[in-house]
């Protein structure tokens, strides 16, 4: 069973900074692929940015330019860089892993969810 613990959210003026981090634990073998969500009040969850054991990766229009995904692998980590932050990139930031059982198909993966951070922007 894996379990992922994000960490270092916190209030922030726009224009600045913020690195959150996301530690997995338990029984990993593959990661298949990394990402953040966020979900702000009163709206739905959504993509921030993935980044595929391969090393692709992918992000909401809305974050292309300011925010970086990376991991490290010897630390089970992977983080999301934020620069350049506005008040709209306040929300509650979910980092998400997507397993694939070794032999499977990519279908019968599942997702396993970190219990989120709190980011606010202040202007």
């Amino acid at each position: 069973q894996v379990r992922l613990a994000e960490s270092g959210g916190r209030l922030v003026q726009a224009g600045g900074s913020l690195r959150l981090a996301c530690e997995a634990s338990g029984s990993i073998f593959v990661i298949n692929v990394m990402g953040w969500y966020r979900q702000a009040p009163g709206k739905q969850r959504e993509l921030v940015a993935t980044l595929s054991s391969g090393g692709t990766t992918d992000y909401a229009d809305s974050v292309k330019g300011r925010f970086t995904i990376s991991r490290d692998n010897a630390k089970n980590s992977w983080y999301l860089q934020m620069d350049s932050l506005r008040p709209e990139d306040t929300a509650i930031y979910y980092c998400n892993a997507y397993l694939v059982p070794e032999g499977s198909a990519w279908s019968l993966g599942y997702d396993v969810w970190g219990q989120g951070t709190q980011v606010t922007v202040s202007s």
